[in-house]
């Protein structure tokens, strides 16, 4: 049962698409040298090196010479399966190393397969662990036992993980196909590697920069051709790698308000480091050549700031600039599991950048910083000098993905709000609504949840979120975005936002009477609905949201999250339902404009837009249709 078991799950691997993450944090790999010696369901891609299997392996010969005699093969099946685990793609989610409290000593087990261990292998347990309440709750029968090994999210339980519908995203994909009401996109960009941004300069070009994690950023036209030329190309100084489930490489994107005079943008992304943190993350100032609108002046770059980062996940790397031309910065709490640095985590801890919303001012210079600290920020006037006077919020664990919103086009309700993403523990997903020297509770609290019993109930200046989710419904929010937007009038004023690893799609509606919002998730059109050049599917794995100059809002997913694979895409989310006059919609969005597609055009920086010739007749371009 066991052996053919083990071959299933090493066939089916290849298409689980959840958030893989080894104990110490760091993404699964593929080991350079052939492991079918011993943990052969891992041996293409998991978590245990060559040596680590090998002492695996000496570790279950050990235990299997303390067996009774006559005990079945099954048994040491059993022995061997557990203790494999460990080279699982998902250890640190089956060990529930994302908590603060414990690391399980067993892996967690599914219910039918712990019972058949305890029925027919019971012999075995007290050879897998010395934890005195498991041992206890071993004695007391089956049942207890199997509640003691239960991990926090049971959806990762073994051998269920690997063939999970739910992380696979496959229970998603059987609720599309729907009627009226439903969502349809269009393909923008494809063949790209874990894109992660969609932005715009806002310099009426229409230009869209995606960028991609590896750390290339290219330049889209509104007719959907590209520059052949990178708009930057910064692979050599951006550490990633090709793991599925690698959180660090080109991670954030912004150009500044000024971008017309000052031809600036800054870019955020994790670099090794000399300090004694393996790496950090940097956030860098370039500027665009003065003769080509599409190609960054690579000789311009000015280190803005770097901030150590203790472990390898939760870097964050959203950047965004507010009304004032002061720009956001959201770096995650260092990662590992729990926020487990120092007494109160790095979320609750005012004196580190870690783990806050930063708020700095990069047209100025002061105090030896490449920057100047708004006078308005929180902390700048506080009694405690150690508080960090960049912090404009507080509280957070890994906010991925957040947005500015423009604001309702009639009224200018909501404008400038900033809509965050956060990225939960184990148990619950949120949205936030960013505020001054507000507290978002993390590692007090995960959503609306106690996380920690020490610290939830003594934080000041708490922000709720005003949405969450738990994980059985999603498992790793993706932050978006506001619809302000012209050509689909039903969306107008709601917060989309979708989940990594299953696919899903949400819309969250605000009542302007009670300032609550509500949830609802989206279903996708099928082939009725979805005609023409629209489709009613997309990759599952969703990484970003993006927004172009006009408002329209993008969806960036992939089919397989590795750097080294070019199955991303960008798609247009587009509504069937009902459409917005397009005379009025480009009316609202610059007629002159028009697209370039030369990477040596030149353009006129200064007080006025830049202009653009004519683009090649060579580019077989698609007519805009709001042109």
């Amino acid at each position: 049962m066991f052996t053919l078991e083990l071959v299933v799950l090493a066939l089916c691997w290849t298409s689980v698409w959840g958030h893989p993450q080894c104990l110490d944090f760091y993404p699964p790999f593929e080991p350079e040298k052939n492991m079918k010696s011993f943990c052969d369901s891992y041996s293409d891609f998991g978590c245990c090196t060559v040596s680590r299997n090998l002492e695996i392996k000496k570790l279950h010969e050990s235990l299997k010479a303390r067996l009774p005699r006559g005990i079945s093969s099954e048994c040491t099946d059993f022995l061997k399966d557990v203790l494999c685990q460990e080279c699982s793609p998902y250890a640190a989610h089956l060990y529930d190393a994302e908590t603060t409290h414990r690391k399980t000593p067993l892996p967690g087990l599914c219910g039918d397969y712990c019972s058949s261990l305890y029925q027919k292998c019971s012999k075995i347990i007290p050879l897998l662990t010395d934890d005195a309440a498991i041992l206890d709750a071993y004695n007391k029968g089956e049942a207890e036992f199997c509640k003691a090994v239960q991990i926090s999210d049971m959806d990762y339980c073994y051998p269920n993980v690997v063939t999970d519908s739910f992380l696979s995203g496959e229970a998603w994909s059987s609720q599309t196909g729907g009627g009226e009401g439903c969502l349809c996109f269009e393909e923008f960009a494809s063949g790209l590697r874990n894109p992660v941004l969609a932005v715009h300069a806002n310099d009426h070009t229409h230009r869209l920069f995606i960028a991609e994690q590896v750390g290339i950023v290219h330049v889209f036209f509104r007719n959907k051709t590209k520059v052949k030329e990178p708009f930057l190309d910064i692979q050599d100084a951006v550490l990633t790698s090709n793991r599925k489930g690698d959180e660090r490489g080109f991670l954030g994107l912004v150009f500044h308000p000024k971008f017309v005079q000052n031809r600036k943008l800054y870019v955020y992304y994790t670099t090794t480091s000399k300090k004694p943190s393996p790496f950090v993350v940097r956030i860098s100032e370039f500027q665009v050549m003065i003769d080509n609108p599409n190609k960054v002046d690579m000789t311009t770059q000015r280190i803005i700031l770097e901030i150590e980062e203790p472990e390898p996940n939760h870097n964050g790397g959203q950047m965004l600039f507010d009304d004032e031309g002061f720009l956001y910065l959201f770096p995650g709490d260092g990662g590992k599991g729990g926020d487990p640095h120092g007494k109160i985590g790095n979320g609750q801890n005012l004196t580190m950048l870690l783990g806050s919303i930063l708020r700095i001012d990069v047209d100025r210079q002061e105090n030896g910083l490449q920057y100047a600290i708004p006078r308005d920020n929180p902390y700048v006037n506080h009694s405690s000098s150690e508080r960090r006077h960049e912090i404009f919020a507080y509280g957070a664990r890994n906010m991925w993905r957040c947005s500015v919103d423009r604001g309702d086009p009639q009224t200018g309700h909501g404008r400038g709000r900033i809509f965050c993403g956060d990225v939960g523990q184990s148990k619950f997903e949120e949205i936030d609504i960013i505020v001054k020297g507000g507290n978002y509770g993390w590692r007090g609290r995960e959503g609306f949840t106690c996380y920690d019993d020490k610290l939830c109930d003594h934080m000041q200046d708490e922000v709720l979120p005003i949405h969450d989710y738990p994980h059985t419904e999603g498992k790793c929010v993706i932050g978006g975005y506001v619809y302000r937007g012209c050509q689909y009038p039903n969306l107008q004023g709601k917060y989309i936002y979708g989940d990594y690893p299953t696919g899903k799609l949400f819309e969250l509606t605000e009542d302007l009477k009670t300032g609550k919002w509500s949830n609802e998730q989206f279903c996708l059109g099928n082939s009725s609905i979805c005609t023409g050049d629209l489709k009613g599917s997309f990759p599952p794995i969703i990484l970003s949201f993006g927004e172009d100059e006009a408002g329209e809002i993008y969806l960036l997913s992939t089919a397989s999250a590795k750097t080294d694979t070019d199955a991303g895409v960008v798609l247009k989310i587009v509504d069937p339902r009902k459409r917005g006059n397009p005379e009025k919609c480009l009316a609202n969005h610059d007629k002159k404009a028009v697209d370039s597609s030369s990477a040596s055009s030149e353009v006129a920086w200064g007080n006025t837009h830049p202009t653009y010739p004519d683009r090649p007749t060579s580019l077989q371009e698609k007519k805009d249709p709001f042109e």
